[in-house]
């Protein structure tokens, strides 16, 4: 790569980069600073619209980004914190510098307000573009709005321009619990849950009897992995092919009120053949989601089938629901035509991937299917929902950072993804070459001027439905990792977003939604990123097993009151598997670490180990005997318990010492990531006595003191 310190002309690509967001170098997990080369900085710019081939269109790509900028007299999008709009900009030709600007607001509802405005006389800045000279006016205006998203209307030399205000509290929705006790909860992927009434992987109904254990158990909280839909051939809940409706994976068949009028499918699924398929399914350790999904869809199909088939309640109600969910309504005709072309939607002819789908398109019958399995979850999902609201239960759900690059969102909203472009990591210490997560990141210019409308609809998705909602890296607000297509990670460049615009969005549907909000802040994070998250009550995570990563001189930090506290999390070691270094000598054998390295960190995690094994009342054995195992694990349980954390998740497989992590970063289906099924069924591990005692564990911490003060 060509280094761009030597390169002619390097300083007008750094104002350009500037002029869209891009960062020119960072400061790597060393404190290092990275250069980006030129070749990754061309090809950034290029994917967010800059006319750049070479160094030699950048002084014309500054240009026509520079009176871009000035014929804009008023940014797309302005933040109201508390409800009081900021000083506005106004870049205005100087002709009309004196003329005095009308402004108007239209609210959500659709009330009009006349503002009131002061124009500051002088002159906060000013350039000519072109042969035109450009001011800048600031604007102060009274009054206090209403929460929500308004239109701002700029009436100046007879043209009109409009920006979108967001007004939201500064703080996100943070309830108090009426008895000051603290929350506790467990963790599970529902495709790892299941009973003996599963088919394979878990459904809606394990998750409700997975709740109903837990409130006997004195828990409050289910977390769980994206129940968002993959592709075949892809378990990765964090490449979904949308954020805005779930997966038909987890109906649960026996809740379906077709069922009973349906002759046909309960012959197919009392059938032998069937019967033996599931319970080949049922012997598997790991989901094989496509013959679990083949069978499933069998079934479902012949549902679909019957409420179809004559006039009746049900068929009018799931009539409601498609002209209701316009959405769903549309996914359901991109599924069929996905797959009677047989591809995805970038080999498809010119007309569908413009988003323009005819009844030709796709079979009938298949957009039946996908748009009633759409109806089913729908409601299976809001059920759920109302039975843990009713126990007083709440769900905790994720929202992935990104989708599959040929999924339905990147489809229909294409003009807000970046192209030639995937987000990632930077190297560090675990990662020495990167991380290509291969999705395709928002443009944040693109969100800008298409108003949030995805961004609000994907966290509107989540946030209706859960009682906490994990943003998956959350570092995302403020800045992403962006690799050009054909580079390797360590070319990439770090591309900044309108975080504040971000966080308002988020704020104001987490009001509209009453649900809390937490922030996966793991891993290398900038200080601010941390420092805005307590700003805007955005919960952070502590994990036990980063803690000791970072520093073990002191011992384990307490977790902050706004936190949810774990000992692990999904992309981490099972505590069994971090006890006894599994994971090192797994990375050793796939090559991400070399005999030196792992050397290094059996050296460095046994000084974790003699960190954790404080925690207990004796001596621990650090060799790892099954009591010794559960001595620790029950002084961590304990440790977190008592802690000031609003909410402490138990990853249930630790209870039993599984050594199977659910994911390994860095690795892909070679592995078996996404597919690791629960060792025990629901009704065998409920009644465990060592999982009932370690939960018990938890509950007496928890109620040992109420919540501090935040």
């Amino acid at each position: 790569m060509t280094a761009m310190t030597t390169t002619p002309g390097i300083g007008s690509l750094h104002r350009l980069a500037r002029m869209y967001g891009v960062q020119s170098a960072y400061y790597d997990v060393e404190h290092r600073r990275q250069a980006a080369p030129l070749e990754s900085l061309l090809a950034v710019l290029r994917s967010m619209g800059a006319p750049v081939q070479s160094l030699a269109d950048v002084p014309s790509a500054l240009r026509q980004g520079q009176q871009a900028l000035w014929q804009r007299p008023l940014e797309p999008v302005l933040v109201a914190w508390e409800g009081r709009l900021p000083m506005i900009d106004l870049r205005l030709p100087i002709r009309q510098a004196e003329e005095h600007p009308r402004l108007d607001l239209v609210l959500e509802n659709g009330d009009r307000l006349a503002l009131e405005s002061h124009t500051n006389s002088v002159i906060m800045d000013a350039a000519e573009v072109e042969g035109t000279e450009y001011v800048v006016k600031r604007v102060r205006v009274d009054g206090h709005l209403p929460c929500g998203y308004h239109r701002l209307l700029l009436e100046v030399g007879g043209n009109m321009v409009e920006s979108l205000v967001i007004s939201a509290p500064t703080r996100l929705f943070c309830p108090l619990t009426q008895d000051r006790s603290r929350s506790w909860g467990v963790f599970v992927p529902l495709y790892a849950l299941h009973s003996g009434a599963s088919w394979q992987a878990g459904d809606l109904s394990d998750l409700e009897a997975l709740a109903c254990w837990l409130v006997q158990m004195g828990g409050d909280t289910v977390a769980t992995l994206p129940l968002l839909p993959t592709f075949p051939g892809r378990a990765s809940p964090y490449e979904p092919i949308s954020r805005l409706v779930w997966s038909e994976l987890f109906i649960h068949l026996d809740h379906v009120p077709e069922l009973a009028d349906c002759p046909e499918a309960r012959t197919v699924m009392a059938s032998p053949p069937f019967r033996s398929e599931i319970a080949g399914l049922r012997s598997l350790s790991h989901v094989d989601y496509d013959r679990l999904m083949s069978l499933r869809r069998r079934i479902l199909e012949e549902l679909c089938a019957c409420c179809f088939s004559t006039p009746s309640r049900r068929l009018a109600a799931l009539q409601e629901f498609a002209a209701a969910n316009p959405t769903a309504a549309d996914y359901a005709r991109f599924r069929s035509t996905w797959e009677k072309e047989g591809a995805t939607w970038p080999s498809w002819p010119q007309r569908q991937r413009d988003g323009l789908l005819a009844d030709g398109d796709y079979d009938e019958k298949d957009r039946r299917y996908h748009l009633y399995v759409q109806w089913l979850i729908d409601q299976q999902v809001q059920h759920l929902c109302d039975s843990f609201v009713a126990k007083g239960l709440k769900l905790y759900l994720d929202l992935p950072l990104g989708v599959h690059r040929e999924g339905y969102d990147t489809w229909r909203h294409r003009d807000i993804f970046a192209s030639e472009v995937s987000g990632g990591a930077p190297p560090d210490a675990v990662f020495t070459g990167g991380q290509d997560w291969s999705f395709r990141p928002l443009h944040p210019q693109k969100l800008r001027e298409k108003h949030y409308d995805y961004f609000a609809q994907g966290l509107r998705h989540h946030l209706r439905r859960g009682g906490l909602l994990r943003i998956d890296h959350v570092m995302g607000f403020h800045r992403l990792f962006w690799i050009p297509q054909g580079l390797d990670p360590r070319h990439g460049v770090y591309v900044r977003y309108p975080a504040e615009e971000m966080y308002a969005v988020l704020s104001l549907e987490s009001h509209r939604q009453e649900c809390l909000v937490v922030g996966e802040n793991l891993g290398t994070v900038p200080t601010y990123v941390n420092k805005t998250l307590r700003k805007h009550s955005v919960h952070q995570m502590y994990v036990i097993q980063y803690e000791l990563a970072v520093d073990t001189h002191d011992g384990l930090p307490t977790p902050p009151a706004r936190s949810v506290a774990s000992l692990n999390t999904h992309d981490m070691p099972t505590f069994a598997g971090f006890w006894h270094g599994l994971d090192i000598e797994e990375r050793r054998s796939m090559g991400l670490l070399d005999p030196a390295g792992a050397t290094r960190e059996l050296r460095e995690r046994k000084k974790q180990k003699e960190v954790l094994a404080r925690l207990t009342t004796s001596k621990a054995d650090l060799t790892g005997s099954d009591s010794s195992l559960m001595e620790v694990l029950g002084a961590a349980f304990e440790f977190l318990g008592a802690s000031p954390a609003r909410v402490v998740l138990v990853n249930l497989e630790d209870l039993w010492f599984e050594t199977q992590p659910q994911n390994l970063p860095g690795t892909g289906n070679e592995r078996g990531n996404w597919r690791h099924r629960l060792r025990y069924p629901i009704e065998e591990f409920a009644a465990m006595h060592d999982v009932v005692s370690l939960l018990r564990r938890i509950q007496r911490s928890r109620n040992s003191r109420s919540i501090e003060h935040e």
